[in-house]
């Protein structure tokens, strides 16, 4: 079953980079209203998924947290700002790299004790990163890989501060209620870039009901049967999954250097997910996947 969901949600999140990247690259909508229409529709989607989910007798209840709010808020605002410039591939391979900059930081802070696999493979996946990002040619617009990484890293913080959480879809959904208000006021502020063409609302709407909200509910179920390490490494598969993606919906091409890239990433991933032993998969520490 965690397999499952966390293949459901890696899926859902390619399919956002996929969105968002239709939307602003097509100059559809204007990045802060795609981030505003994108909180507040995930925001109405996991209202209605809570009260379907909440007991009547024993309702479950969780106050939202303006430090995770922010972040999400950071996180949807940087993601759509930079896919103003980069593509659907190479700017999920940046975010993604960021977020296991955040995550694995903070597992070793925490104290947490990786293996040998572990260490090799996440050195694999950013060494496909850095060779990702380095000058020349093809190298990413350098104002949208900032974006991007900024946007990693809002991401790892919002997904470390929620995996203990005890009831994770009240919680996203608080938190989603908190972030919403950000996106308007920031709408507010930035009024005059303002454009919307129906195409751009619909995909805004989509990505922040289907593949937002609804892929964060999924995403913490399988979250909590995964250690921190692990699910940093994971994600890694989503830019790999988003590059194919965005050359069947986007027409976009596989440079050299994001196939490489991708290719090293994706080599990290399995080297950091494979049982060596059935000892490993005994241990406390390793939570893998099941089968």
């Amino acid at each position: 079953m965690t397999f499952f969901l966390t293949a459901i949600s890696l899926i859902a999140f390619a399919a956002n980079s996929l969105l968002c990247r239709m939307a602003l690259g097509d100059n559809l909508i204007d990045p802060i209203s795609f981030t505003t229409l994108r909180l507040a529709s995930g925001a109405l989607m996991l209202l209605i998924v809570s009260q379907r989910r909440t007991n009547a007798a024993r309702p479950v209840k969780a106050k939202g947290s303006w430090k995770s709010a922010l972040a999400l808020f950071a996180y949807a605002c940087a993601f759509s700002l930079g896919y103003k410039s980069v593509t659907a591939g190479m700017g999920t391979l940046i975010l993604v790299g960021s977020v296991q900059i955040t995550m694995i930081g903070w597992a070793v802070a925490s104290g947490e004790k990786l293996s040998f696999l572990k260490w090799l493979g996440s050195a694999i996946s950013m060494s496909g990163l850095v060779y990702l990002v380095l000058p020349g040619i093809s190298a990413p617009d350098p104002i949208g890989t900032i974006l991007m990484f900024i946007s990693g890293a809002a991401w790892g913080v919002y997904t470390i501060r929620g995996k203990d959480a005890a009831a994770p879809i009240a919680m996203t959904s608080a938190n989603f209620y908190w972030a919403a208000p950000l996106a308007i006021l920031a709408s507010v502020i930035f009024s005059a870039s303002t454009h919307l063409e129906p195409a751009g609302v619909l995909l805004a709407v989509i990505s922040g009901s289907i593949t937002s909200a609804l892929g964060y509910v999924v995403w913490y179920k399988a979250l909590r049967h995964l250690t921190t390490s692990q699910a940093s490494i994971v994600q890694l598969l989503i830019p790999v999954l988003t590059a194919f993606g965005g050359v069947a919906f986007l027409s976009e091409h596989i440079s050299g250097r994001l196939l490489i890239g991708s290719s090293l990433i994706l080599g990290g991933v399995g080297m950091g997910i494979i049982k060596k032993t059935h000892q490993d998969s005994s241990s406390s520490e390793c939570s893998t996947l099941e089968p």
